[in-house]
């Protein structure tokens, strides 16, 4: 029989008694059940507001959607996109997804977020909800200023280690609350001007306080290390078709050459070579389905000097040769897919 307390009640008149002993349970009793009473209230607040917003976001398309707030997009997709992902925080809603960036692959569930740091070309797949469920998200494109502008208001962001980049964390009710503030906007639009700023400031500062808060931090640096990459990222994708020497990168960052590769190697999951091939075979399967070229003339084209090479590297990333791969995407159907997948990405 778990233990009692016995309290004297004086002040209390019941039944014309002047003092009536209460029994209540432990102090310790109480807590436990008043911590499992707001845990069950928690859970039930997370789950109506996934629902909400997954009902929101299936008005989406089946390509990333503007609905009109200023850096806010939602998807319901079958597909998923091979692209480059742009600096962003992408929220899951529903199905999960898996991005292969460089050498890792990341899984990511529902009710989970991540972020990109930098521009980052990735090829993705997807996995329904269940049931015929689509795959629901959605995506705030992180503006430097706006993080700069909470980093002056001295909030402060979570410690992070290099190891957790791209890394899904579970979204936090508070989190979600502002997300669900920020979609109910799209019926109401009146207000996205006076509102919008503020509800992204406050999703920002829910992430800033999170496991992923120190790459918000470096993302609004200008001097930071990852603004240096940035530098050199923004060549490469301008001259993806050319050769280039890491020592030029280098220099372009005022990092050395070894300082750079580590950094560089740390933000993208990549070496800087291998993010310019990703690059080039992502623009080489635009154009293979969209432009009436052989293989060989499109390899030549994004800056492949050995069509060998080409077919090889190709095979490696997409699971087969360019010919096999692209007869996928030849009936009305699959292309039309592929094109509202946007998955096949004009690089420049």
């Amino acid at each position: 029989m778990p233990e009692r307390v016995v309290l004297l009640l004086s002040s209390v008149q019941l039944t014309g008694l002047s003092q009536v002993p209460v029994l209540l349970p432990s102090l310790p009793i109480l807590l436990n059940r008043l911590r499992r009473s707001r845990a069950r209230t928690m859970m039930s607040r997370m789950s109506n507001a996934m629902d909400e917003l997954r009902s929101i976001v299936t008005r989406a398309g089946t390509k990333w959607t503007d609905i009109g707030i200023p850096r806010v997009a939602m998807v319901c997709a079958e597909a998923c996109a091979d692209q480059v992902y742009q600096p962003m925080l992408h929220f899951v809603l529903q199905g999960s997804k898996t991005l292969s960036i460089g050498n890792r692959v990341m899984n990511y569930e529902a009710g989970t977020y991540f972020l990109v740091p930098v521009d980052v070309p990735a090829t993705g797949q997807i996995r329904s909800g269940g049931a015929g469920l689509p795959y629901l998200a959605m995506s705030l494109t992180l503006d430097p200023a706006v993080i700069a502008l909470l980093l002056l208001d001295d909030v402060k962001g979570a410690e992070h280690a290099s190891s957790v980049c791209f890394s899904g964390v579970p979204a936090p009710s508070d989190m979600m609350d502002a997300w669900l503030r920020m979609l109910r906007l799209i019926d109401r639009p009146h207000d996205v001007a006076t509102l919008a700023p503020m509800i992204e400031r406050e999703i920002l500062y829910r992430a800033l306080q999170g496991p992923l808060g120190g790459f918000l931090c470096e993302i609004a640096r200008s001097d930071g290390r990852l603004s240096h990459i940035r530098r050199a990222i923004h060549w490469i994708r301008e001259h993806y078709a050319e050769p280039f020497l890491v020592q030029e990168l280098a220099a372009m960052t005022d990092m050395s050459v070894a300082a750079f590769y580590r950094h560089f190697r740390a933000i993208t999951a990549m070496t800087p070579i291998q993010y310019q091939k990703r690059l080039r075979l992502l623009r080489a399967r635009w154009l293979l389905l969209f432009e009436p070229r052989d293989a060989a003339t499109i390899a030549f084209a994004v800056g492949y000097e050995s069509a060998s090479q080409f077919n090889r590297e190709y095979a490696r990333l997409f699971g087969l040769p360019p010919a096999r791969d692209i007869a996928r995407f030849k009936s009305p159907a699959t292309r039309q897919s592929a094109m509202a997948a946007n998955a096949l990405l004009q690089v420049a």
